[in-house]
């Protein structure tokens, strides 16, 4: 009984989460790791000490701001990239 109650719960809050995530997800527009964009990551790896993911994430935020970075904003916690993101012209938040 137990049993039956919380595999309920689990698939009633598998549910919700999804819905919760699917909304927002009409809105955001994904950069896929092409060619671009690793061309890109490699550029960003050959001027600030990256990770490869992180060097692909800021790849695709060059990208995104078609390579005029000033203006928009870059959102992150991780030291590395925050620094390497100001230093590619992008506003960093939180400040």
């Amino acid at each position: 009984m137990i049993k039956i109650a919380i595999s309920r719960l689990k698939a009633s809050l598998s549910e919700y989460l999804r819905a919760i995530l699917s909304e927002p997800s009409s809105s955001w527009h994904e950069i896929r790791p092409l060619e671009e964009v690793r061309t890109i990551a490699g550029e960003v790896l050959l001027r600030h000490p990256l990770r490869a993911a992180d060097s692909l994430q800021l790849a695709a935020a060059i990208k995104w701001a078609e390579r005029r970075t000033s203006g928009y904003d870059f959102v992150c916690l991780d030291a590395r990239l925050r620094e390497a993101a100001r230093a590619e012209g992008f506003s960093v938040l939180p400040e």
